[in-house]
């Protein structure tokens, strides 16, 4: 038989990837970070266990960048949602609702989040954190800012705070009442975004179905007629 062709090689990587990144989301969700493991991670993604370490270099990476790719397409859906605007007010408001919105709706997950930020590894950079970093200039530069290189740390600092800040075990703070912070440094009004009586009606970010953010469909036909299975071995297919 013919090996599969580079392109569609690349695609079953991409998708098995991307099928950890969703589980890892889940499955941390469910049980925190400290009783999850890559093995449990690797069943509920339906890949082979040694298969995690081709992709990430641990648990905490991965955790990290399943965080990051949650966040930025939370934040990617608020700022292209209906009715689209490019009003730059109102895409702050939506950004600094969709990231508070994680910490109301996925408190577990995002505590664990914030945990292992404060990791001697930090920031994990990944494809994920880049793609949420460039979300968040962009907001910053749409909303009129004269130093985006200053003034989009500092977004990010308030916002990080303010999730901390919801999420402290025993004196959490309000979201309502973070969100009254931010929108008043920013001088946005208090009914752009999602306001608060009106996140439950939006949809909100609590569904419990992810696989809109991870792009975990099944492998497309390899346009070039190759359907050996010849070549690289499949990382999407779990041995049995």
């Amino acid at each position: 038989m013919s090996p599969r062709s580079a392109s569609v090689n690349e695609e079953l990587r991409r998708r098995s990837r991307e099928r950890l990144l969703q589980a890892a989301v889940e499955v941390v969700g469910e049980h925190g970070f400290e009783a999850t493991t890559l093995g449990a991670i690797a069943d509920r993604a339906g890949s082979a266990r040694g298969l995690v370490s081709y992709y990430f270099p641990g648990k905490r990476q991965l955790v990290q960048s399943a965080v990051h790719r949650l966040m930025h397409r939370t934040l990617e859906e608020a700022l292209e949602r209906e009715p689209h605007t490019e009003d730059g007010r109102e895409r702050l408001a939506r950004a600094i609702d969709a990231i508070l919105g994680l910490a109301r709706d996925r408190p577990v997950l995002m505590r664990q989040h914030m945990a292992g930020l404060l990791q001697a590894e930090g920031f994990v950079q990944c494809p994920e954190q880049r793609r949420l970093s460039e979300l968040l200039s962009d907001t910053v530069t749409r909303y009129g800012a004269q130093d985006v290189s200053a003034d989009y740390p500092m977004l990010r600092a308030l916002l990080m705070g303010a999730v901390y800040a919801a999420l402290v075990p025993g004196v959490p703070m309000p979201v309502p009442v973070l969100r009254a912070e931010l929108f008043a440094r920013y001088r946005l009004d208090w009914e752009m975004g999602v306001p608060p009586d009106t996140a439950a009606a939006a949809g909100g970010t609590c569904a419990s179905d992810l696989s809109r953010f991870f792009a975990t469909g099944e492998k497309p036909a390899d346009r070039s007629g190759d359907s050996g299975r010849s070549g690289p071995p499949d990382p999407a297919h779990r041995p049995k």
